[in-house]
């Protein structure tokens, strides 16, 4: 069965290639060019996959990613401009899966399309498993986290991203392992998304546990979740 994707961008041109180049490789595509319209059509029907432009007419691509994470979950795929760390950031913190930076290859598109699928695609529910480390309590089971009783929303990318760490507290995880585990890539040393999303985690589960940083860089390797009393 063909994933449905819905592309969003107001340059014309460049949807008619992306659309002839996808549908060869086996997706279904639609097409919408402005930010209201995509809001309407993204948050009414059910896509696999959202490819969402930054820049659009009326409404900017984070207000529609805004608006269309209060109804679903849909799985997003930013397009931001090079070297635009700020889009970047901002994109990942609404709860976007991946970036890719405009001009691209539209192998890449693909690429990066087929990973974040492979990552929500349903699997085989394994046993229930839950794992604690200081004050958070991860469950796989219902995929939920909490930090003491306080429940933490997190989107898939960091909840994948946060089991790794716990799995390895007080272990350093090297950040190939991050990349290739979480978003289904190998390790790029321009890519800093793995960085975005452990910022996002640090923000969202607090800086310290018992006065020590709870997730540690440590430059040029990886990252460490720390184990208080371990």
């Amino acid at each position: 069965m063909q994933s449905r994707l819905l592309l969003i961008d107001d340059d014309l041109e460049l949807c008619e290639l992306l659309k002839e180049f996808l549908t060869s490789e086996g997706f279904a595509v639609e097409m919408v060019h402005d930010g209201e319209a995509a809001v309407a059509r993204a948050s009414a029907e059910a896509y696999a996959l959202l490819v969402l432009d930054v820049m659009l007419p009326g409404l900017n691509g984070f207000e529609v990613l805004r608006r269309v994470r209060a109804a679903r979950r849909t799985p997003v795929l930013m397009l931001t401009a090079r070297g635009d760390d700020v889009d970047r950031i901002v994109g990942l913190e609404l709860g976007a899966d991946d970036y890719l930076p405009k001009p691209f290859n539209p192998r890449e598109l693909v690429a990066r399309i087929r990973a974040i699928l492979r990552r929500v695609e349903p699997r085989e529910a394994p046993p229930p498993e839950r794992v604690v480390v200081a004050d958070v309590a991860l469950d796989h089971g219902t995929r939920t986290v909490r930090r003491g009783e306080e429940p933490i929303e997190l989107t898939t990318v960091e909840f994948d991203l946060l089991a790794m760490l716990l799995k390895s507290a007080g272990r350093i995880v090297p950040r190939e392992d991050l990349v290739k585990g979480v978003l289904g890539r190998e390790h790029s040393p321009l890519d800093r998304s793995i960085d975005m999303h452990i910022s996002n985690l640090r923000r969202k589960l607090g800086h310290e546990i018992a006065g020590i940083e709870r997730i540690k860089s440590v430059r040029g390797v990886g990252y460490i979740y720390a184990a208080p009393g371990g």
